[in-house]
């Protein structure tokens, strides 16, 4: 089957759109048509070269759409289906799926080489040249074969441009603070990054009922947005921030510290470990370059004040369960996802997108296959 799909074949340079070839499902794997596509800052990562990703390779990470053909052994879904995507697999059968940490399953070491669980590349180019697939999804196609292990089944009537979200951005942010921060009712919380994850976090943090709930990043709309999305207060300034959780923890600080900023440097770090409080988490959820080491934090003070700083990926959420969640709470009123979506776009337009993302004028940008 032919596609047309958004494909990265040298750091630095603009993304390309071409025909490519889509390798027929095998064992345990779907072929997918892809209806909507997220814009994350993941892929932006790729493009730079911050990550170690094996090029070329078709981009988009934030996918829903129909299931088109099932290979032998599939269970998950069947053809018709509606689902969001996962850029975290989940299988089910390995140690880390089997004890809960499903972010952390075993299929998912080779997202960045871009080959499917049976070690073939899902696209091809011309004269038969391998071609990856970002996080083995590659959701900048119109179609695409995937490992059902990938997919998650939702409602026929959910509709997918706002579902779409749930595959990436919203349940890594609300998950950082739900389930990463453990944000418990009345805390004091500051979230750094109003992007499509930040925007997120601040949703999770607001759910769980902190009380305080202080959003920093330095565009105005941005703070406006997290102000819509539930925050107490908005700054500019971690250094802003942090005078306001003193002045509303007697001077103790805040007690969870959210980094979802498009990259977390060693200044940001160190500024959340200076206006996190006593016995307070600090999360980083935000990348930086593979071999960046950004955590260089006073000890004893961490040891003294029993801070704790630690990572998260996906918002520690499980795919297969917290994706129906998420959007039940959608379906309810509770989550908000229209409101993210700032802007639609053609497949055409995916490196205006990224203009628009990097200039701070997205929450979130979606591309639509089809319509």
């Amino acid at each position: 089957m032919k596609t047309q799909a958004a494909v990265i074949r040298e750091p630095g340079k603009p993304i390309e759109i071409e025909e490519l070839e889509v390798v027929a499902p095998g064992v345990g794997q779907v072929l997918i048509r892809y209806e909507y596509s997220g814009m994350c800052h993941s892929d932006l990562h790729i493009q730079h070269g911050d990550l170690p990703a094996r090029l070329p390779m078709v981009l988009g990470h934030e996918g829903a759409g129909v299931i088109e053909e099932v290979g032998v052994g599939v269970t998950r879904v069947k053809p018709g289906d509606h689902v969001v995507c996962s850029f975290i697999p989940s299988c089910g059968k390995c140690h880390w799926c089997s004890t809960g940490q499903q972010p952390l399953c075993d299929m998912g070491a080779t997202i960045l080489e871009g080959y499917l669980p049976d070690g073939r590349f899902p696209f091809q180019g011309k004269g038969g040249e391998d071609i990856g697939a970002m996080c083995m999804l590659g959701t900048f196609s119109q179609y695409g074969t995937i490992s059902e292990a990938s997919v998650v089944k939702i409602d026929d009537d959910l509709p997918l441009d706002k579902a779409v979200l749930v595959g990436c951005g919203v349940p890594t942010g609300w998950g950082s603070a739900v389930n990463a921060a453990n944000v418990r009712p009345g805390e004091t919380v500051i979230v750094a990054g109003i992007g499509g994850i930040g925007a997120n976090a601040v949703q999770g943090a607001r759910m769980a009922g902190a009380k305080n709930l202080i959003a920093v990043d330095p565009l105005s709309n941005k703070r406006d947005f997290a102000i819509k999305m539930g925050a107490t207060h908005a700054f500019g300034t971690m250094e802003e921030a942090a005078e306001i959780a003193r002045a509303d923890t007697n001077g103790n600080g805040a007690d969870k510290v959210i980094l979802t900023a498009g990259l977390v440097t060693e200044e940001l770090v160190n500024e959340a470990f200076d206006a996190a409080g006593k016995g307070s988490i600090i999360v980083l959820t935000g990348l930086n370059t593979l071999d960046a080491r950004g955590v260089h934090v006073p000890s004893t003070v961490m040891t003294l004040y029993k801070k704790d700083i630690k990572g998260t990926n996906f918002g520690d959420c499980n795919p297969m369960t917290d994706i129906p969640r998420l959007l039940g709470m959608y379906r309810h009123g509770d989550l908000h996802l229209d409101e993210l979506v700032s802007h639609v776009y053609t497949l055409d337009e995916v490196n205006q997108g990224y203009d628009d993302l990097v200039e701070g004028k997205n929450i979130r940008g979606v591309i639509a296959h089809r319509h």
